[in-house]
């Protein structure tokens, strides 16, 4: 990995709210402070499971900073630290579990579900919410509903944009993921945050996040700044669901976690380890 202070690699996904966040990083309208960024943009589940790689100390293929679903971070925090910047946390902005025809609880448990990756923050509250439904397959998020209507699938875990188009399409809600867990916790739900590799110098990391922050705030301070990058890359996507997109996943938490922000990803994490899904942490979280 080359960890020249003067080159970073930085993966996010292609999706609306990160194109949005990242746009004037990347795109030099702040000032990068001397650091330019090589962008991998990837499908966060390729993300994650690109991040893996960071656990072998001789791989290439890992990123300095990367997109990550808060369940695969559960796995890898001895080679990346939370940053308090650029996350995808709120109330009301969960994954949806969708199905043509309405299913109860207990036909969930032999129903077979589409879920948009392994280490995904939907399947893990999934896991949660239905312990004993494991019959599941790994589809991308964008193929989700059709996975659906052509009944490969009993039912399926839509995220990102999928939310604002699935009832279109003549598709049903089962159960909102993240009301589930706003009621069960009285917390913002975490779905994706930003990491850095550990082995960074400490003012870099510093550094990396003020700079995504200070990204972040010119997005919301011009926020047709970013619309021919966000448009580049979501040209099946409506201008109206492009905007409602980056209006649900990027919040006040994407500026900075602060306590209740660091406090609901705790206890996301909790709830993974009470579950037995991961072991305990023995490294911080957050970045200090």
């Amino acid at each position: 990995m080359n960890t020249h202070p003067s080159q970073l690699t930085i993966g996010f996904s292609p999706c609306p709210n990160d194109c949005f966040i990242f746009d004037a990083l990347i795109h030099h309208k702040i000032d990068t402070e001397g650091i330019s960024f090589e962008v991998y943009l990837e499908d966060v589940e390729t993300l994650n499971k690109r991040a893996f790689s960071a656990l072998n100390e001789n791989s290439t293929s890992s990123l300095h900073i990367t997109k990550l679903s808060y369940h695969a971070y559960a796995y890898l925090t001895a080679p990346y630290v939370l940053l308090d910047s650029g996350s995808a946390l709120g109330n009301n902005c969960g994954p949806l579990l969708i199905s043509k025809n309405t299913l109860t609880e207990t036909d969930l448990l032999n129903a077979h579900i589409a879920i948009p990756g392994k280490y995904t923050t939907a399947n893990f509250l999934c896991s949660w919410a239905f312990p004993k439904a494991q019959k599941k397959t790994e589809i991308v998020f964008s193929e989700i509903e059709n996975a659906v209507l052509s009944g490969a699938v009993d039912a399926g875990l839509i995220i990102h944009e999928n939310r604002f188009t699935y009832e279109a399409k003549g598709l049903k809600k089962i159960i909102d993921l993240g009301e589930f867990w706003e009621s069960k916790t009285a917390m913002p739900i975490p779905l994706g945050g930003i990491v850095v590799n550990r082995n960074l110098p400490l003012e870099l990391k510093i550094k990396v996040n003020r700079l995504i922050q200070k990204s972040i705030a010119y997005a919301f301070e011009h926020p047709n700044s970013s619309v021919d990058y966000v448009a580049q890359h979501a040209q099946e996507m409506s201008e109206e669901v492009r905007n409602k997109h980056i209006n649900l996943y990027v919040t006040k938490y994407s500026l900075n976690l602060g306590e209740k922000g660091r406090a609901a990803v705790e206890l996301l994490f909790q709830q993974a380890q009470e579950l037995e899904i991961i072991s305990k942490i023995d490294k911080p979280l957050f970045l200090s």
